[in-house]
């Protein structure tokens, strides 16, 4: 491993520090890393993502290097929990060049961003844009329906001298359900949570959702065809695969309905299916053979994911820097149950906090650990041919960077989501490593601002953890037993350690986050 790490040689710390540090790292650690945190969110606003994204030049806009002639003929549909502040700044950018809009949002949003003082992502009064509300909990319903159904009938309508603004987020999906007849939404919602309850993945949830819908799988670029099409996307799915994101509505997918009931036959549910869906399944797909005049949208549409974690994690490392700290990426795409992942970083702490060569076990349990994380081994060498670095040369304070999101197994009732859960596992690992001024720190967020069914997107933590929660009287293992992790750092500090930055508007999964102090260094 040792001749595979030095391949790699970072840049000398001062350079990267930047000429605010002495002012700067008088702040805490833990202060430090809410800063480097809203930095990430704040990079992935939507209508920041939106502005970076369309270049406008007179009568025309530029969109990842693709100019498109605006004539009065532009056409804006969106569907997520962001697209209304995508749509606000698209409407600002385009000006009277946007003829109508359709967006599908989540029940309620407009209210929480006035109440918010979020009015920059509103609409204007006089807007084009029709604003269509739905989706409760997260879940399809008829509003959500209505509106898909609209969006539809807006697409039909354009023409090739046509441009239509596609805008994408999380939870796309279920703002914009269209079932093919006479599939019931209710009927479609059943087959879906009877497959994940079954363990089927996302992949084989999405081609069973795009064989039951008008939309999904290139649905909707196709029936804008012969328009130009472009799709504005802010992922919430790791890897950022266009296909996957809302179920890839711009992103032309064949269907085969021998494939569809091969995964329901593997999970034991042909038998049960409705018999709509039966009916589906058995004759040509709607959008299918009998449309081959209008599915070859090759070259007349474009995707471009616009917002993403990693775009997250580029300007947080900007931050650290600006606060002192050599900032390394270890990846965006971390995954797998948080047993695991707290583990990986709880071992890279102890890697980078060594006052010696740590013991070689260390690193090559690291690697092991890669393939259950989803983390490349390549990337953990990088990794910790830095950490090593900043140990053994002194370069000073280090910030490691990465996202994703883990999973946690529910085993008991309490509150909280996979990032506070993380972070007081990484405070396990971390037990016993307590470097001046209190590092390492580690913080997990997530930036939608909500983690599971609290206020709080996460938490920060540190090797003092297990102590001060002993002082405190809190039995962590029975808290964790009952996934109460909320709970936990409510009562620990008063809740000083929860992470609460309140509604971010925005969603790229989760953002992780180990900050290394300086290393003292044995002289012998």
């Amino acid at each position: 491993m040792a001749r595979v790490l030095s391949l790699f040689r970072p840049q000398p710390f001062l350079a990267l520090a930047g000429r605010r540090k002495p002012t700067l790292c008088k702040m805490s650690m833990d202060s430090r890393a809410r800063e480097v945190f809203a930095a990430a969110v704040g990079a992935v606003q939507p209508d920041a993502v939106v502005r970076q994204s369309i270049v406008r030049k007179e009568d025309s806009v530029t969109i990842d290097g693709h100019k498109f002639t605006l004539k009065h003929n532009l056409h804006l549909v969106g569907f997520g929990k962001a697209v209304l502040g995508m749509a606000a700044e698209a409407e600002r950018i385009v000006g009277d060049h946007l003829v109508k809009g359709i967006i599908s949002v989540p029940h309620g949003i407009q209210q929480t961003l006035q109440q918010h003082g979020k009015v920059h992502l509103l609409l204007k009064e006089n807007s084009c844009i029709k604003v269509m509300e739905g989706a409760k909990h997260n879940l399809p319903d008829d509003d959500a329906q209505k509106a898909a159904e609209e969006i539809k009938q807006l697409a039909s309508s354009l023409t090739e001298k046509d441009l239509l603004l596609v805008l994408i987020s999380g939870g796309g999906s279920a703002l914009l359900p269209a079932p093919i007849a006479p599939i019931s939404l209710q009927e479609k919602l059943e087959v879906t949570r009877k497959l994940a309850a079954a363990g089927a993945t996302i992949q084989e949830l999405n081609t069973v959702r795009r064989a039951l819908s008008f939309l999904k799988g290139g649905g909707l670029a196709q029936f804008a065809h012969p328009a130009q099409v472009a799709g504005l996307i802010l992922s919430d799915v790791i890897g950022d695969p266009l296909d996957l994101i809302a179920s890839g509505p711009t992103v032309n997918s064949e269907v085969w309905p021998e494939e569809v009931l091969s995964i329901l036959e593997r999970y034991k549910l042909l038998e049960s299916l409705p018999a709509s869906v039966k009916d589906v399944l058995g004759r040509p797909h709607p959008r299918g053979s009998e449309n081959m005049d209008k599915s070859d949208t090759s070259g007349r549409v474009l995707n471009v994911v616009i917002g993403s974690n990693s775009v997250a994690l580029k300007s947080a490392g900007l931050r650290a820097r600006e606060l002192g700290f050599r900032p390394v990426v270890l990846a965006p795409g971390v995954c797998g149950d948080v047993r695991s992942v707290s583990r990986l970083y709880g071992l890279l702490a102890r890697f980078a906090c060594a006052r010696e060569e740590p013991p070689p076990e260390i690193a090559a349990e690291v690697l092991r650990l890669g393939p259950e994380v989803g983390v490349e081994s390549w990337d953990l060498c990088r990794t910790m041919q830095v950490l090593g670095e900043g140990r053994t040369e002194g370069w000073g304070s280090t910030c490691l960077l990465a996202g994703g999101e883990p999973t946690v197994e529910l085993t008991g009732k309490g509150r909280g989501g996979r990032n506070q859960e993380l972070a007081l596992r990484v405070g396990l690992e971390m037990r016993g490593m307590k470097l001046p001024p209190n590092g390492p720190v580690f913080l997990s967020g997530g930036t939608d601002g909500q983690d599971g069914p609290t206020e709080a997107a996460g938490a920060i933590t540190d090797g003092g953890l297990y102590e001060e929660a002993q002082a405190q009287g809190l039995d962590i293992d029975n808290f964790l037993t009952n996934n109460d992790s909320y709970t936990f750092f409510t009562q620990l500090s008063a809740g000083q350690r929860l992470l609460v930055p309140g509604l971010t508007c925005t969603n790229v999964m989760d953002v992780h986050m180990l900050l290394i102090p300086p290393i003292p260094i044995n002289i012998h």
